[in-house]
């Protein structure tokens, strides 16, 4: 695309159709733009058009998309194609930071995050000025311009919070302190005397502050990994004047919102994260500074209000002190009882209350608050914090904590009991302290794993929970039911079993609930309890015990999927997948109608996909359904394809990218449960398969190769019969696949399928082609995965066309090849072939190449007879030879970047592992044993002179054995 007023207009028209709600004028500019962007300028079009366009929204969508274009396209995978030009990376580099400095606010954050997808894949060695640009422009005095400067100095920095130690990553960070560190030291400097200078003058102080902000985040990037040199040397500037700026109040920085936090409690709240850090990290160091934090941060709880604006500041407070208390050496600051009973009744008692704050978001923002109160979000809570204090103070001080904070919960429990109506938020605060109190390790997967023992979890939970999921109304004092059904959840393992079987009615019956929270808690909660394993590691909750309650659950499920505000609820989704999984073939008599449902659900969220757990799940659902009902009664197939067809068509007309790779799983698993010819309705859809637009995404490969192999094994010739012409398309496919390191694997898959299940006929004029493709792969990029594969393949090949096949058509691609594959490839790296099937297929292989291949016994490839079998026996005694070469670090599928969807493999939907030696042998060794004696019978002497001479010791003895057990002799 030349760089021309006529494409700036063409593109500006068709960046206005991305933004029309109309999918039919939305959808196809969007292909538009996605068939246009590998084109050269694409890019440099975008970046004038966000410059020069006259029209505001214009400008912000040419940044949204150009930054989404950059971070699906400017990382370079091996093997794929590059689809930005040389020329254009560098004109972008050479232009984006002064553009990004120069644009509005809205603008230079969408190329902030550009420049640090660059520079995440190309700083240092690929963008060395970056740095000094950014530097050098510190300098200007323009706040505008530094606030840019530092808003991509966070996104390009902030990575070093969560990378991994490594050489590399220090090198870097090295290279960013010693330009950035005196910089941005000078810069913090001089931004907290203009505060002093300017302290009348809001606007100004609005733009310094925000400077601040930016800098206190760089400040706990840099630091994150290890303490450097710089910063130690200049802690007393830095902590002088974070400590003064925590102290600060100035009545212009006072907002009178009170959701929204304010730039100075944006401020603070870093400030007591970077506090935090040292206190941690660097205690040694940071020790001189603490005392006067602890007191600084003390007052600014006891002084803070209740307003949810102030939540993230005091969470972070109350963070630095839960950090510090479980410090050994800051121990003896928290250890008199005075100072306990006021950090209990003055932070954690007051945090832990239920604010109207909350009971808004409980009602009205429901997904958020599950994402916190479930999930552990990021996003930290006064709640969450308080607990963590408690957590934290117990460490040292389980028993006066305990003593101080169980007095509060009987007169909280007192309070509500008065006027449970009015009053139920003091039970709300108990349960709450209960819960903190009693937690002392907790994960995801298994609930509370230790408990304080000071608590009495079953008494409470009988006492106090259970009344409350027992009244009838199950809408009545929601935020209570949510804390019942949470304590059952995080309690799961402490709470004795019958305790549970009588919850989990109660649970049953809270799906019905019209809370949005309650639903969910109720359907998270059967599913956790689902999961749990009892002895001999099968499910604690048994299908048995579950009997009496599967049409209610079944029923309740999915009515709650029709409740408001839960159409895509993914919690219960989730719940209904493992209810699938543990109750069986209970579930069957419901399918026709659960199925229907499913299939209805599937329809109405094909036409826009927003919830990628919910998708996942509800496409697992589907796969249970099918193996259960299958499983017993295999002609149900059809009426599943029925069911699904209508609907999987549809998906794959208007290519829903995101469902496209479950509907090829669901439909390998159909296709795999049929036992006889391929149905016609599959026969329509195989030249579709074959589209290599469909291969250029990257999450479709592994089922649609799954897929091509079901119908190969179930239609092999009816494909030969009725569709030889695509027999081309199909090896298409496999060259492609070959050709690229990261999914070399799929394409052997697919040609090992071509091989065992196509009838010879059809294939034979490929097959010397199918090998010429290989040996060239072999000399471009010789891989390990790539010989694992190849060297299963090769055997499978000797199998399936016997072994003088192999060796024929070896040679006849050039003369003497045989020999050299033997001693190049498969003698010295078949020790390296993994996986039961995969060896059973080499072992055999090898045997047929030892002793039904008469040029093995009297040619110049004689001398490879021993040194094979020695390699085959190795094979079956030696152990697995895993070693890689160091320079070969393969790109996992999963890590390709960019927006693609990636794979995501249903569990439900697994393929069966496939053996296609079969019956055919069963003790590759015995196997072995019988072909030589074989042999022998043929020639005698030949074999048993051989071995003489030139097996060694420890391989013979190994050859005895096989032949004892076969119960065989060599002549």
């Amino acid at each position: 695309m030349e760089l021309s007023d006529d494409n700036l207009q063409i593109l500006t028209e068709y960046l206005k159709k991305t933004l029309d709600p109309d999918p039919a004028i939305r959808r196809p500019a969007e292909k538009f733009l996605e068939s246009v962007e590998g084109s050269q300028n694409y890019p440099l079009l975008l970046l004038t058009l966000l410059e020069k366009s006259q029209e505001n929204v214009i400008k912000v969508c040419a940044s949204v998309t150009f930054k989404n274009y950059i971070k699906r396209n400017w990382r370079i995978v091996e093997d794929e194609l590059n689809k930005i030009c040389e020329s254009d990376r560098i004109a972008i580099k050479a232009n984006i930071v002064p553009l990004m400095l120069s644009s509005p606010e809205q603008i230079q954050k969408q190329l902030s995050d550009a420049i640090s997808i660059i520079g995440r894949e190309d700083f240092p060695q690929k963008w060395p000025d970056l740095l000094t640009e950014m530097v050098n422009r510190f300098q200007s005095g323009d706040f505008h311009v530094i606030n840019g400067i530092l808003r991509t100095a966070h996104s390009l920095f902030k990575r070093y919070r969560h990378e991994f130690k490594s050489n590399e990553l220090w090198a870097e960070i090295k290279l960013v302190l010693d330009a950035f560190a005196l910089p941005l030291t000078n810069l913090f400097k001089a931004t907290i005397e203009l505060c002093s200078t300017h302290a009348n003058d809001a606007s100004a102080l609005k733009v310094l502050f925000s400077s601040l902000i930016l800098i206190a985040k760089l400040f706990y990037s840099l630091n994150f990994q290890d303490l450097p040199e710089f910063f130690e040397d200049n802690m007393e500037t830095w902590m002088t004047n974070f400590h003064s700026l925590l102290t600060l109040d100035n009545k212009l920085l006072q907002t009178d919102d009170e959701e929204e936090a304010g730039l100075l409690e944006l401020l603070k709240s870093q400030i007591c994260d970077n506090a935090a850090l040292y206190a941690q990290k660097y205690d040694e160091e940071f020790q001189p500074y603490l005392p006067r934090f602890v007191t600084a941060i003390w007052n600014l709880l006891v002084t803070t209000g209740q307003e949810v604006k102030y939540d993230l500041l005091v969470s972070n407070a109350i963070q630095f002190l839960a950090s510090v208390c479980e410090r050994p050496h800051y121990k003896h600051l928290f250890e008199d009882q005075n100072t306990l009973t006021s950090i209990c009744e003055k932070v954690i008692v007051p945090n832990m209350e239920f604010r109207a704050a909350d009971e808004e978001a409980f009602e009205d923002n429901s997904e958020e608050y599950i994402r916190r109160d479930l999930e552990g979000s990021d996003i930290d809570t006064r709640r969450r914090a308080a607990c963590d204090l408690v957590r934290g103070l117990c460490k040292f001080f389980e028993g006066p904590v305990t003593g101080i904070f169980s007095g509060y919960v009987n007169s909280m429990l007192q309070e509500y009991a008065k006027n449970p109506s009015v009053n139920w938020k003091h039970k709300d605060a108990a349960i709450y302290l209960v819960t903190s109190l009693a937690s002392k390790a907790q994960t995801q997967k298994h609930g509370i794993t230790q408990a304080n023992e000071l608590v009495n979890l079953t008494e409470f939970f009988v006492t106090h929970i259970q009344p409350d999921l027992k009244s009838a109304n199950v809408n009545e004092f929601p935020v209570l039911k949510a804390d019942g059904i949470k304590y059952i959840m995080i309690f799961r393992n402490q709470v004795p079993k019958e305790q549970l079987l009588v919850s989990i009615p109660l649970l049953i019956n809270h799906l019905q609930a019209e809370s949005i929270v309650v639903h969910t808690y109720a359907a998270h909660a059967l599913e956790r309890l689902f999961t749990m394993r009892g002895t001999n590691n099968t499910t604690l909750i048994t299908a048995a015990e579950m009997a009496p309650f599967v049409e209610v659950l079944l029923t309740n499920l999915f009515k709650a999927l029709t409740l408001p505000g839960s159409s895509e609820n993914e919690y219960i989704m989730k719940a209904i997948m493992r209810s699938f999984s543990l109750l069986q073939e209970s579930i069957i008599p419901y399918i026709p109608s659960v199925i229907t449902q499913l299939t209805q659900k599937l329809l109405a969220v094909s036409k826009n996909p927003s919830k990628p757990h919910f998708n996942h799940y509800m496409f697992e659902s589907i796969c249970l359904s099918i193996r259960i009902t299958c499983k017993a009664n295999p002609d149900a197939v059809g009426s599943f394809e029925e069911a699904l067809f209508m609907v999987f068509t549809e998906i794959l007309q208007n290519d829903v990218q995101e469902f496209i790779p479950y509907v090829f799983q669901v439909m390998s698993l159909l296709l795999e449960m049929h036992k006889n010819e391929i149905p016609s309705s599959y026969m329509a859809l195989f030249p579709h398969l074959l589209q290599p637009v469909l291969w250029e995404r990257t999450g479709n490969i592994p089922p649609l190769v799954r897929l091509l192999q079901a119908y190969l094994e179930r239609g092999a010739n009816t494909i030969a019969s009725a569709a030889a012409d695509k027999i081309p398309g199909l090896l298409g496919v496999f060259q492609k696949l070959i050709a690229s390191k990261a999914n070399d694997h799929q394409g052997f898959y697919l040609l090992n399928s071509i091989i065992e299940h196509m009838p010879p006929g059809s294939v034979d004029q490929y097959r010397k082609q199918i090998f010429i493709l290989l040996f060239q792969r072999l000399q471009n990029s010789k891989t390990t995965k790539f010989i694992k594969s190849f060297l299963v393949f090769i055997n499978l090949y000797c199998i399936k066309y016997g072994a003088l096949a192999l060796q024929e058509i070896f040679d006849s691609i050039q003369p003497k090849m045989f020999g050299m594959v033997l001693e190049k490839i498969i003698i010295p790296e078949i020790q390296k072939v993994s996986g039961q099937v995969e060896k059973k297929i080499c072992a055999v292989g090898i045997t047929k190449i030892l002793t039904e291949c008469p040029p093995m016994m009297d040619t110049e490839y004689t001398k490879l007879w021993t040194p094979l079998l020695q390699a085959l026996i190795g094979l079956f005694e030696l152990p697995e030879d895993d070693t890689i070469p160091d320079e070969e670090h393969f790109i996992d599928i999963e890590d390709t970047p960019g927006y693609q969807t990636a794979f995501s493999q249903l569990a439900f939907a697994g393929k069966k592992e496939h053996d296609p030696v079969g019956q055919m042998v069963n003790n590759p060794r015995i196997h072995l044993a019988q072909s030589l004696h074989k042999l022998s019978t043929a020639c005698p002497g030949r074999v048993p002179s051989m071995l003489s001479t030139s097996l060694n010791a420890e391989a013979l003895q190994y050859l005895q054995g096989y032949l004892q057990a076969a119960s065989v002799t060599l002549l």
